[in-house]
């Protein structure tokens, strides 16, 4: 019986009898295998194309996936952080709060009655204390997309920098272009308060990098529609935008607003004057003035009081002390000794750091007052020669001593004094 014609299907081709690959179109003498359908074949190289291809689909779209009805709750939340960040337990419980309340937002009916409005955060804190990992650890728990922002670099359309729709175009990005996913996610905007007002008054000229930015900001916050250049750049007529809508995305924002002190000092000594001053007084602690921080002090450093509605929770982080310090060398899951000893066992070789090397780091970490970033860039002293050398030194075991590690510093310091 002869087979029935179909019209717009695709034959394989046959040359000397030779097949063909119908997708591809190589050989059958250049592949491992040939598979044969009814009207064509394809071949090994493109079912393996096709799979890689599906499997990346299916993953991309799995691994940003919030079960509404399993949000951890603000307690879980704060137990995960405290595996990652040490100390700041007043700034993880506010934000494990805030987040939980979010979602929890997100995952109400549509058609209900009360609306509830964002809790987008702004957080202060001097730098190296963790406002960056917060974030990041807050979206890894959850699985959702999350990026990174730096608003020094943003300025109002029109002028030399970043426009601020770049936010949404990053988030876009760490998302693999799954929009769904990405208007779920969370976009921590560091350095906040570098787009501070430069005066007490609205500007009379263009502040095109500070007070315009954050003009800039408020529709993004609050939750808007806004058209996003997929690859980022300058928007102009002809290009093809994707529709946002910033309603349930989160935001956090954070600063270390060095001189924000000053602002709390000065309110709080006006607050005091009168009776019952001297009581008051004792029991301010100056050393952290920035746990009396309130919105007022955002306003007085320079943020608009329409950005300041729109981070309406607001939290702090505690300065690190030397006992901090020491906790995040060793403690946490990805603590830097950790990383280094993972790092060296890769080649075959134990790293051990005694811990009269590890007083000495956190002393030099207080001298540089860098916080928890100086820990890292101070181990990097240390440990640069022997990793340089590791693979021709053919050691398996490597002990940090004070005495080692002072001389790696000393080093260092002499390389760097007369480059």
């Amino acid at each position: 019986m002869q087979q029935p014609h179909h019209k717009g299907k695709k034959m394989s081709k046959k040359t000397n009898n030779e097949e063909f690959c119908d997708f591809c179109g190589r050989n059958a003498k250049e592949v491992n295998h040939m598979l044969n359908g009814i009207h064509a074949r394809i071949c090994d190289a493109c079912i393996d194309q096709g799979y890689n291809y599906l499997f990346d689909t299916r993953k991309s779209k799995a691994a940003y996936r919030i079960d509404d009805k399993n949000i951890p709750t603000p307690p879980q939340i704060k137990s995960f952080l405290d595996q990652y960040i040490i100390g700041q337990d007043d700034a993880k419980k506010v934000i494990s709060v805030a987040v939980y309340n979010h979602y929890k937002r997100i995952s109400q009916p549509i058609h209900d009655e009360i609306e509830i409005e964002k809790s987008n955060i702004v957080m202060v804190g001097r730098t190296g204390t963790g406002k960056t990992l917060l974030a990041r650890t807050i979206a890894r728990l959850l699985k959702v997309p999350f990026t990174i922002v730096d608003a020094t670099v943003l300025t109002e359309a029109g002028y030399v920098g970043e426009d601020i729709e770049s936010i949404l175009t990053r988030l876009l990005q760490a998302a693999d272009y799954n929009l769904a996913a990405a208007e779920k996610g969370i976009v921590f905007i560091d350095e906040l308060d570098k787009i501070a007002r430069k005066g007490d008054n609205p500007s009379i000229t263009r502040d095109v990098s500070g007070e315009g930015v954050q003009q800039g900001l408020l529709k993004l916050l609050e939750g808007s529609i806004v058209n996003v250049p997929p690859q980022g750049g300058r928007k102009h007529p002809d290009q093809k935008m994707i529709a946002v809508n910033t309603k349930d995305i989160l935001f956090i924002a954070g600063g270390a607003f060095d001189g924000i002190e000053n602002k709390i000092a000065q309110r709080i000594n006006t607050n005091v004057i009168g009776y019952g001053a001297s009581s008051k007084k004792a029991k301010i602690n100056k050393d952290n003035l920035l746990q009396y921080i309130n919105p007022t002090d955002l306003k007085s450093f320079g943020l608009i009081p329409e950005i300041i509605g729109r981070l309406p929770v607001m939290t702090h982080l505690e300065p690190l002390d030397a006992k901090a310090l020491r906790q995040i060398l060793t403690e946490p899951k990805n603590a830097l000794t950790k990383q280094y000893a993972r790092l060296l066992e890769l080649d075959g070789i134990e790293l051990t750091f005694e811990e009269e090397a590890l007083n000495l780091i956190v002393d030099k970490a207080i001298e540089f007052k860098l916080g928890a970033r100086g820990l890292r860039s101070i181990c990097e002293a240390i440990m640069t020669d022997f990793m340089f050398e590791r693979t021709e030194l053919k050691k398996k075991s490597l002990v940090v001593t004070r005495a080692y590690a002072e001389r790696m510093i000393s080093k260092t310091n002499q390389n760097k004094l007369f480059a």
